[in-house]
């Protein structure tokens, strides 16, 4: 059994940790690509092609996953850096492996002849949205199990982990909303409402807010 002062050194080196894990890094992902999916729509549109498949699909990703591939080159930049492992570069690791799943989702309602315009196809831009958030949940489960040694530790140190619990509020959450929308009488009929409805949806920027905002408030 650990002393108090044992456990209060292992709490200690969690705060320095916590601080470190560089969240902050993260968070200037986000804009770009929402930027980029909004500027793509707008040409899309502009040309005539505001129902294309292929557009669709540049669109969302843009919107939807555009962060993950910026987090995902700070993690390989991280790992090729040979830095230390880190709740961030878990996460970006996570993110950067979620992105191929709505891919599959999208073309394969497609090919299923899922209405991908009406109510029916409200999923879609939630995976385009949320995916890489699952796997950004699921890759920092495994981080956390790996550094406390246990699933009983790590699901304790999930449940005091305020990104871990932002993130899988997140993916509860939006699917609810775009259901909601689209019972309303919404429709993605051009790139640009496809865009808003991409970005209005990917709330994957919430958990990195809240790891930077927690590490400024340990400093």
């Amino acid at each position: 059994m650990e002393n108090p002062e044992e456990i209060e050194k292992h709490d200690d080196d969690g705060e320095e940790e916590f601080e470190e894990e560089g969240f902050d890094e993260l968070l200037k992902f986000t804009l770009p690509g929402f930027a980029a999916a909004i500027a793509a729509g707008i040409l899309f549109d502009y040309f005539g092609y505001q129902l294309s498949a292929v557009g669709q699909w540049i669109v969302r990703t843009l919107a939807g996953e555009g962060e993950s591939i910026f987090e995902g080159i700070y993690s390989i930049r991280k790992r090729l850096g040979k830095a230390a492992g880190s709740m961030a570069e878990a996460y970006g690791w996570g993110k950067l492996l979620g992105m191929i799943l709505p891919w599959i989702v999208d073309w394969g309602s497609r090919w299923a002849g899922v209405d991908v315009y009406a109510v029916e196809g409200f999923y879609i831009p939630f995976f385009y949205a949320m995916s890489d958030q699952i796997g950004a949940n699921i890759s920092g489960s495994i981080f956390l199990r790996r550094r406390e040694g246990s699933w009983r530790a790590a699901m304790t140190a999930y449940s005091k982990h305020p990104v871990m619990l932002s993130s899988l509020a997140v993916i509860l959450i939006v699917p609810i909303g775009l259901l909601a929308v689209r019972l309303l009488g919404f429709s993605p009929t051009t790139q640009k409402y496809t865009a808003l409805e991409t970005i209005a949806a990917n709330l994957c920027w919430l958990p990195v807010v809240v790891g930077w905002l927690a590490g400024r408030m340990k400093r």
